[in-house]
């Protein structure tokens, strides 16, 4: 039974739908990339005795969601890619938001 993408992208992409372990590790990948972004935190936030989200934060939230996204339109279920689809785009942003920001000049 052909599902959301699969009857659109099974064509050109036939290795998103192929079962195998693969898959599963890219799922477990994605789930632990993300989360280490709470280990980051905790570190930090114990480093300066104080609730802090240091710009490392954003790096893996991003790679963790877009990895994630893969393994969502993998699955193919409509409910899993709608929840990740944005979060990429919004990490994404952090991200950039970070590297084009100017730090206060000290004189």
């Amino acid at each position: 039974m052909l599902t959301f993408l699969q009857h659109r992208l099974g064509a050109h992409l036939p290795w998103l739908y192929a079962d195998s372990t693969i898959w599963t590790a890219v799922g477990f990948a994605g789930t632990a990339l993300f989360g280490s972004r709470f280990v980051i935190q905790w570190l930090h936030s114990e480093r300066k005795g104080t609730l802090v989200v240091p710009p490392l934060f954003w790096h893996p939230s991003f790679w963790g969601r877009l990895v994630s996204l893969t393994y969502a339109m993998h699955l193919d279920k409509l409910p899993i890619i709608l929840g990740q689809a944005l979060l990429p785009l919004l990490h994404g942003r952090n991200r950039w938001l970070l590297r084009t920001r100017r730090e206060p000049r000290t004189e």
